[in-house]
């Protein structure tokens, strides 16, 4: 398979989504610092870059974060370029698989979960991120917000007016939607 590697830009300025013909992982996984990629030798190769600052993978993209200073110009065609030749040897995202954890909880913790699941997730992951649930607690719902989406200018706009808007809609035991800092 001859594999395609091209770029989007993403919301939050200091990441780039590189996204690639095949897909990379099941989920997402998410390493904000070079220690935590130890069970990634894809991203473990890519920290060895001094401009990189956090890698995130989902479904058939990578999303790279940038050190201050860096210039995208300068960095994509290396970084793209490195990706296709990881992606052809087959260097592998994670060492060992992820199992799907299945939705548990009261019944508006699972509606939540669901929701979360089926509409935001796949909208956050266009921007090269992910939205994770963490809990359910007095009407506030708390997500944890990774990859793209960490640190980016404009989350807090999307899990205000996006994401609890579209909950309380959705279920009306939610008050509030707030976003755990990692």
């Amino acid at each position: 398979m001859n594999i395609n590697v091209y770029t989007e830009s993403t919301p939050n300025p200091a990441t780039m989504k590189f996204i690639v013909n095949k897909l990379l992982i099941n989920g997402s996984v998410d390493y904000a610092t070079k220690e935590s990629a130890e069970k990634s030798p894809f991203a473990k190769e890519l920290f060895k870059f001094s401009f990189v600052n956090g890698v995130f993978f989902a479904s058939n993209f990578v999303t790279v974060t940038k050190t201050e200073g860096s210039d995208w110009n300068d960095l994509e065609p290396i970084l793209k370029e490195f990706v296709k030749g990881a992606v052809e040897s087959e260097l592998a995202v994670q060492l060992k698989e992820q199992e799907e954890v299945a939705f548990e909880g009261t019944d508006a913790e699972i509606k939540i979960q669901q929701i979360l699941q089926d509409y935001v997730r796949p909208a956050v992951e266009q921007d090269g991120g992910a939205i994770t649930y963490k809990s359910f607690n007095e009407g506030v719902v708390t997500v944890e917000l990774r990859g793209s989406c960490s640190g980016c200018p404009s989350s807090t706009i999307t899990l205000k007016s996006g994401i609890e808007n579209l909950l309380k809609r959705m279920v009306p035991e939610v008050t509030e939607v707030v976003s755990e800092a990692m």
